[in-house]
């Protein structure tokens, strides 16, 4: 991993521990009421709705990235640990392994086999559950 990409995660790590806080929205909410207050003093000027404008827009378009970087990065380590369990699980299908990769058909294909198989497992089993009731 390159310096910049080592120091933008560490960024995005520690942002978003920090917007994830109560205190960061508190903060956010008392800005907004602080800006409506102020209203009047500025007598609703369009630069005044322009400042929160600008402003919320601009933490909103970084919020996006670093929102992301986080997801991917949570993501990539959820499907490592799925990737982990099937490998380690006996009865597994290693091929199952990094899915995520499989263009959309080939999932498609993947996803009607597991829902036939599903719908077989519910058929047998309300058949099961008509031969107990029967019983």
């Amino acid at each position: 991993m390159s310096a910049t990409g080592i120091w933008f995660t560490q960024f995005s790590r520690g942002t978003s521990a920090l917007m994830g806080r109560p205190v960061t929205f508190a903060l956010a909410v008392t800005t907004i009421v602080v800006w409506a207050i102020s209203g009047p003093l500025f007598h609703f000027s369009d630069t005044w709705q322009l400042v929160i404008n600008t402003g919320t827009t601009i933490i909103t378009f970084l919020m996006v990235f670093l929102i992301q970087n986080t997801q991917n990065r949570e993501s990539a380590a959820v499907q490592l640990k799925l990737d982990e369990l099937i490998n380690a699980v006996k009865a597994g299908n290693n091929a199952l392994i990094d899915l995520e990769e499989l263009d959309d058909d080939a999932l498609a294909l993947l996803r009607e086999k597991y829902l036939n198989l599903a719908r077989e497992a519910r058929n047998q089993q309300a058949d099961n559950s008509g031969q107990v009731a029967g019983a």
